[in-house]
This record gives C-alpha cells, sequence and structure tokens, in this order.
C-alpha cells in the first residue's frame, strides 16, 4: 500500500462517473465501494479508511484480481515526490492535498466507455447516460444485498454490442457516440491490451479506432495508467481554467501546453492540483443548455 497519507476520495474520484453513478457508492460510515468488471469476472470493493490505513473486502468472481491489484489503484506506482510545484497556487494546492495519489485501474473499457460518453455533452448529459446504460443493461454487483443491492456492474462487451438503436436513444447518446461505443467493444481484446503498454503507445492504440481522438484517450489513460503527464487537449473548459488560475488570463491549448511546460512528465498532476483550487474564470454566457436526444 502507499505510505501515508492516503486521500481515497482524491484518489478514486476520478473514477466517479456523476453523484448518481451506479458503480460508485460512499456509505455514511466513510467506506467507499466500487463495482467492476475484471478480466475474472464482475466484482464489488469495499474500502474503508482504518488506523491511518485502509480495510479491503472484495465480492464476486473478479475478488482475487481485484485485490492483487489493490497497491496500484491507491496509487503505489505513484511518485508524487518527483514533483516540484513551479507556481505559487500550485504549491499552496500540492501543501494543502498530500494525499492525492494517481490511481491506476488497469481495466480500459471502464474508462473508455464513460469518456466516449462525455465527448461534446454536458458533464450532466453523459452522467445520466452512464447511469441509465447501467441501470438497464449491466447486472447487479455481487456483495451483500443492504448496501450493494442497487450497485450495478458495467455491461460485458457482448451486452454493450446487443444495447438496441432505441436504447442508446432513450439515454440520450447521439449516433456517433454510441457507434464509436460499439466499435471499442467489437475490440474489446485489443482495446483492454492497452493497459500492459506504455501510456504513449495506450494512447495511440485507442486512437487507431475512428471516434477516439487526444482528449478520450488522455481521459482514458491517466484512469488506466496513472498517467501523471497525460494532458487533456481538446477540453472547452479546461485551457481557460489553467490560463485563469495560472496567469489570470483565458488562454487555448496550445497556452496551456506553454503554461505546463515546466511541469512536463507531470503535467496532468499539476492540473489536477489547479483544479483542486476551485479557482475558475469568470462566466461570460449562460449556460449550456442539454440538447435532448429523446425528443429528436
Amino acid at each position: 500500500m502507499p505510505n501515508a497519507p492516503l486521500d481515497l476520495d482524491l484518489v478514486l474520484g476520478p473514477l466517479r462517473r456523476g453523484p448518481g453513478d451506479p458503480a460508485f457508492r460512499v456509505t455514511p460510515d466513510g467506506s467507499l465501494w466500487r463495482a467492476t468488471r475484471t478480466p475474472d469476472g464482475p466484482a464489488t470493493l469495499r474500502l474503508t479508511p482504518r488506523d491511518g490505513g485502509v480495510r479491503a473486502e472484495t465480492w464476486g468472481p473478479g475478488a482475487a484480481w481485484l485485490l492483487d491489484r489493490l497497491p496500484e489503484l491507491l496509487g503505489a506506482h505513484d511518485e508524487p515526490a518527483g514533483f516540484t510545484p513551479r507556481h505559487r497556487l500550485v504549491h499552496e494546492a500540492h501543501r494543502r492535498h498530500p494525499g492525492l495519489r494517481l490511481c491506476r485501474t488497469g481495466l480500459v473499457l471502464e474508462s473508455l466507455i464513460p469518456s466516449i460518453l462525455e465527448q461534446k455533452v454536458t458533464s450532466d448529459e453523459a452522467y445520466r447516460a452512464w447511469r441509465l446504460l447501467l441501470q438497464r443493461y449491466g447486472e447487479p454487483a455481487p456483495g451483500p444485498a443492504e448496501w450493494v443491492g442497487r450497485m450495478r456492474v458495467m455491461p460485458a462487451p457482448r451486452a454493450w454490442a446487443l444495447i438496441p438503436s432505441w436504447g442508446w436513444h432513450q439515454a440520450g447518446v447521439d449516433a456517433k457516440r454510441s457507434a464509436t461505443i460499439l466499435r471499442a467493444v467489437r475490440a474489446a481484446a485489443r482495446m483492454e491490451e492497452a493497459a500492459a503498454m506504455t501510456p504513449e503507445r495506450a494512447a495511440a492504440r485507442l486512437q487507431a479506432l475512428p471516434g477516439i481522438g487526444p482528449w478520450t484517450a488522455a481521459e482514458t489513460v491517466q484512469r488506466t495508467h496513472g498517467d501523471p503527464d497525460a494532458v487533456t487537449v481538446g477540453d472547452l473548459h479546461l485551457p481557460g481554467v489553467v490560463g485563469h488560475a495560472l496567469t489570470g488570463a483565458r488562454t487555448d491549448d496550445a497556452g496551456m501546453l506553454e503554461l505546463l511546460a515546466p511541469y512536463a512528465g507531470q503535467r496532468h498532476r499539476a492540473v489536477r492540483l489547479i483544479l483542486l483550487t476551485g479557482v475558475r474564470p469568470p462566466r461570460r454566457a449562460p449556460r449550456f443548455a442539454p440538447r435532448d436526444f429523446r425528443l429528436i
């Protein structure tokens, strides 16, 4: 396990797709529950902070697989000590969040599919689609019914492939994103092979699939590999946030990459710390109105 301090919410928070994610839950006792699909089958993981450490319990056919990889999931591979803040704001965020580690799941489709759902839509739209698709086409999470009875495991590749067109439509997923997901699950074995590659080769493998670009690949390898340097480019808001936080002015992707150049090798960690400050540029326009594909 990683040496203390360890903040479970910070480490595993990126795996949660919205407050209603059926595969992720935090219970009143402080336990974090995660339902997932491993190469050995469905599994549920419960993590409970205990005496400065973490107690882990698992259920399901994939329980042993999850336990074997628990240290990596909790950031044991991560090396935050190698990070040197170059801006006062980043230094303060680094000081305030010593428990930040970058998780590594080793599961590609689990991060790739929700990242595809998040393409070109608001977070609320993507989270709703993920929630509805898991509720309708996923399967119950294994484990104690009183806690995980409503949790769902992501569908297997074949189950994704069998979702009817109207099922995607009711979840608010347009034809372009659903087609990309279908291509990904039909190439599931090749997609999962990327977990054993370097982050750069994994991103290239993912982007060889039509419909997956640098944005989606970065969002995926950040979670599957715990890549400390994978920067999300092509995001509508991120360059403006980074630019405003570090210089007081909005910028574009090129400007963001220039500002992050001093953090080469650790740019994703720098962005995570910037986002944790909560510093955001002032809003210039009304909030974007989501498009309801169910009415089309």
